[in-house]
């Protein structure tokens, strides 16, 4: 049962790391990948040195660093405040009105997301109207492209990232808050002293897994909703990786960029889970 992912993995992921060689070239399709010349670092050191570089750098962890502090939570939350709702059928109606957005088509998201924060469109109406600005196209205005992209993902992502943490809840034995509340224990107490503690596990694996892939930002959503006029705060590491490969052409270029952004998160990952397991005993291996 366990070969087709096996295989789907080592067709899918594995082989294709073979062509990671070509951040060592300049790639030249007449020439394949083992007929290429060889140039060793010299795309990375150009990376480095580049003029976004520095921008990218910046522009992806804050993206990263704003959902991590804020996407990454909502989902605890939410799944915190539904565990306390006691009538079934107000649960189950949250629960599917909130996984709905994850199975919408990312184009119609993006799409929805585009047609709300227009001139005219609803959410930007109602940002004017408490901000007092001129009522431009949100998307259009750099400094407010990374508060979209933060909320747009918690609204697509919150209510399907909050099924682990349901079920991780389920496990808690109802006992411990039927002893909490003999002994007097406020909702409050019983939630910071049964309820986190027994979350804690599993919020620090999921962690240690975001952490992991901090540097990929979803660069399919930033590529519909950027443009031109917001790169300064909306392009990032994988959105100029596929610009440089698929438009400029430049494969060995933006081989060496994937390459390493692929580096630095598996350096981040490492560290986490080196940190997890000193200090919690949790971690991935």
């Amino acid at each position: 049962m366990a070969l087709p992912i096996v295989g789907y993995y080592i067709v899918f992921f594995y082989w294709p790391m073979v062509g990671a060689v070509i951040a060592f070239q300049n790639f030249s399709p007449m020439r394949g990948i083992w007929g290429s010349e060889w140039v060793g670092l010299d795309h990375f050191y150009a990376f480095v040195n580049g003029h976004y570089f520095w921008r990218l750098l910046r522009n992806t962890l804050l993206l990263s660093a704003y959902s991590l502090l804020f996407e990454f939570t909502t989902p605890i939350v939410l799944a915190l405040l539904i565990n306390e709702v006691r009538s079934r059928l107000f649960r189950n109606v949250v629960q599917t009105v909130s996984y709905m957005p994850y199975f919408v088509s990312l184009i119609v998201v993006c799409g929805i997301v585009k047609d709300l924060t227009r001139s005219d469109g609803l959410v930007n109406l109602v940002y004017t109207f408490i901000s007092g600005t001129d009522g431009q196209d949100m998307l259009q205005q750099p400094g407010l492209f990374r508060g979209v992209y933060v909320l747009s993902e918690i609204w697509q992502r919150a209510g399907w990232e909050s099924i682990i943490y349901m079920a991780a809840l389920t496990a808690i034995d109802p006992k411990q808050y039927e002893a909490a509340r003999i002994d007097g224990a406020s909702w409050l107490r019983q939630m910071w002293s049964i309820t986190l503690p027994g979350l804690a596990p599993t919020i620090i694996i999921m962690l240690i897994l975001r952490l992991g892939y901090m540097l990929e930002v979803g660069y399919e959503k930033i590529i519909l909703l950027y443009n031109p006029v917001t790169y300064e705060t909306a392009d990032v590491i994988s959105t100029f990786v596929y610009r440089k490969g698929l438009i400029d052409f430049d494969w060995s270029f933006s081989s060496a960029v994937g390459l390493f952004n692929s580096v630095i998160n598996l350096a981040v990952l490492l560290i986490a889970n080196g940190l997890s397991r000193r200090l919690s005993r949790n971690s991935l291996w």
